[in-house]
């Protein structure tokens, strides 16, 4: 059955309708919303878009897939809790995130710990908490014991490996080659014979190849050469295997030229790996885990025109929020070369683009740049200049105190 065409990134501004020139956001006309949040810049997330998009995966992918949601592309707790109510489980990356998971009501067990430098004392609240520990190194597994014999508690483990093959086409690898994420593979069953000596309770493998990938194609062989693995390895096991994270890795366009991801694609290939794995692990659940595959569409970062500036005959809308509030969109968070976030004037969508302008923030460096020689309607002080894509990794992942400006707001409507 041929799959859908995918859609060019300009897509993603349909999801926000317009109503009398304004942007409409959870229902709200933008002027209205800025109100209610009462400053800029803000960010602003939209229940509705979050809901649409956890329904067409649930529609694409099989039954039996576990979704869990990466918090660490947005650790808003308003957020966390909705999205708890939307997914199968949530991954955390610190102790601070392991709190928002626990305090949004999910279940222990549908908590998963990654990351490598877990500190001792966060390694002692996972295990407190009866969470899954995905284990990155030799050393975890020595403190882990100690700390599961001090409590009188097994702590729950997974094996993170570090896979010898790279996710092709990925804007950030995880996995392949020499990393600081998870075993190296080929370490893999000396750790799992080190565990078969522990008290410890296997109960899995955890395998993140990359992210930000458009490519289903490349993410489908990911997959598969990532359970294959997992299906050699699990002989090794001290334990029947009882859950198989395949990472996750689904990317959202942001550029001019971008293309969305075939979920179906992705879809059909897990559904043949979860009729797999029914017999191959049959006590074992399938997971993915995603994050701004989730969130990211739905955010938008809202900012007002402070200044209008003309320099040698190029404009500059100067705004109140710029790289210290929104690094990603200002190319500072691993663009090589800077491109232009999707962005608009939220207060002119009835109004022509004509005008070739830069948009810059409040810092006193060249860095601060929200959008360079990008074509908008022509602007004026007090407008609002409002960027898509920006759910995910925005606030959490930007330098907030640089320049001692005062913070954004975030809020989930």
């Amino acid at each position: 059955m041929p799959h859908p065409k995918p859609q060019p990134v300009h897509a993603v501004m349909d999801q926000f309708p317009v109503q009398g020139g304004q942007l409409l956001v959870g229902g709200e006309r933008l002027s209205t919303l800025v109100a209610r949040v009462g400053q800029t810049p803000f960010y602003v997330y939209d229940r509705a878009v979050l809901q649409a998009r956890m329904a067409a995966l649930r529609n694409e992918l099989p039954a039996t897939l576990k979704i869990h949601y990466a918090i660490k592309a947005n650790p808003m707790p308003a957020l966390v809790g909705f999205m708890a109510g939307l997914v199968d489980g949530l991954d955390v990356a610190s102790a601070g995130e392991l709190k928002v998971a626990l305090d949004a009501g999910v279940c222990p067990r549908e908590i998963s710990f990654a990351g490598p430098g877990k500190r001792v004392s966060e390694l002692r609240q996972a295990v407190a908490a009866r969470v899954l520990i995905n284990l990155e190194s030799f050393r975890e597994v020595a403190v882990l014991e100690e700390i599961s014999n001090a409590l009188g508690v097994a702590a729950r483990v997974a094996v993170r490996i570090n896979p010898d093959f790279e996710l092709k086409s990925s804007g950030m690898r995880m996995g392949g080659g020499p990393k600081p994420f998870g075993v190296d593979a080929e370490e893999v069953p000396r750790l799992l014979q080190r565990l078969s000596k522990t008290g410890l309770q296997f109960e899995g493998f955890h395998l993140y190849a990359g992210s930000q990938n458009l490519n289903a194609q490349a993410l489908c062989e990911a997959q598969n050469k990532a359970y294959e693995l997992i299906l050699r390895l699990g002989d090794k096991a001290p334990s029947p295997v009882l859950s198989l994270n395949l990472g996750g890795g689904f990317g959202i366009p942001y550029f001019a030229g971008e293309t969305r991801l075939d979920v179906a694609q992705v879809g059909d290939n897990l559904s043949q790996l979860s009729q797999r794995a029914q017999t191959d692990f049959p006590h074992a659940s399938l997971v993915i885990e995603l994050g701004r595959y989730l969130v990211g569409e739905a955010g938008l970062y809202v900012a007002r025109i402070v200044d209008r500036k003309v320099s040698r005959g190029h404009v500059f809308l100067v705004v109140d929020g710029g790289l210290h509030q929104h690094l990603s969109a200002s190319g500072n968070f691993g663009q090589v070369i800077r491109k232009n976030y999707p962005l608009t004037i939220g207060n002119r969508q009835d109004a022509p683009a004509f005008e070739t302008v830069s948009v810059v923030g409040p810092l006193c460096t060249p860095l601060d740049v929200v959008a360079d020689h990008m074509v908008l309607p022509e602007s004026q002080v007090d407008d609002w200049v409002v960027v898509y894509q920006s759910g995910a990794y925005g606030a959490s992942a930007s330098p907030q105190n640089f320049l001692g400006h005062p913070p954004c707001v975030e809020v989930l409507v």
